[in-house]
């Protein structure tokens, strides 16, 4: 039987100062942080232990998941798996309730199941699981999930297992945007009842259907269809801004900085 650990270490102080340092990051190098109206998450006031496990597009994705989880998780006290190896080179994560995982070992599975089974053993926690383990595009099928994440309904069958779809793309501005939604929740008893040869399928299965409905809002360009968390900086900048600020001035119109004017029309140049 698999002892359990001491939960991984986490200072609430250190975990608002650097949710507000990736919030300023996110807003200085993106254009926005878009929520699916549909995927709103429905366990954002629960008790009982959340497992959220999602796809793995880009370097990115540390960055949203701490933005998301302060903004839309912030009574939970959230956890994550984190490379070993990264972990020793960016040891400031360990405080904010990053744990170590060797990706490459069987040693490493037992790692990553004994912290959870500490964390989740209490209330009012997170665990957010990057669940294929490697960088991999969105429209890559199967999604290969790691096999941890069907057993964290053993070791925690009173929790609520969430999926999310993360995904990128550019739209009009010079910056990227962020997309994400949360799929409908299902409690891990619901998962445990399943045969152990299923559950994995189980967990693929509602992931996929929420990034295939969360892409078919992004390639609809239709910002309506999104809740913004988090509002970067429109507009390209330098010489080509500073042109239309002058002509805008000069016109007595007002100055947009973004690509579309205020009506959702695209600018253009004469």
């Amino acid at each position: 039987m698999m002892r359990s650990t001491k939960s991984p270490e986490r200072s609430p102080r250190l975990w608002r100062f650097m949710a507000a340092y990736f919030d300023r990051f996110v807003r200085r190098h993106l254009n926005a942080l878009r929520l699916a109206r549909w995927g709103v998450p429905a366990d954002a006031t629960g008790v009982a232990p959340l497992v959220i496990y999602s796809n793995h597009p880009a370097w990115w994705d540390a960055a949203i998941l701490i933005v998301a989880a302060d903004r839309l998780f912030s009574k939970r006290e959230s956890f994550a798996p984190f490379d070993a190896a990264m972990l020793e080179k960016y040891g400031i994560f360990r405080k904010m309730g990053a744990f170590p995982v060797d990706l490459d070992s069987a040693r490493g599975a037992a790692q990553f199941l004994s912290a959870s089974r500490s964390i989740l053993s209490a209330p009012n926690r997170a665990i957010w699981i990057t669940a294929q383990g490697r960088f991999a595009d969105v429209r890559a099928r199967p999604l290969g999930l790691k096999p941890g994440v069907a057993r964290l309904a053993e070791i925690a069958p009173e929790a609520t297992i969430l999926p999310l779809a993360v995904e990128y793309a550019f739209w009009e501005e010079r910056g990227a945007e962020a997309f994400i939604a949360f799929g409908a929740p299902f409690a891990a008893a619901e998962l445990l009842a399943l045969p152990r040869p299923e559950r994995l399928a189980r967990l693929e299965t509602a992931l996929t259907a929420t990034l295939d409905r969360l892409s078919d809002d992004v390639v609809a360009r239709e910002p309506a269809r999104f809740e913004t968390l988090v509002a970067g900086r429109r507009g390209v900048g330098g010489v080509y801004d500073g042109w239309r600020r002058l002509a805008a001035a000069l016109t007595g119109r007002r100055f947009e900085p973004g690509h579309r004017d205020g009506d959702g029309q695209e600018m253009r140049t004469r």
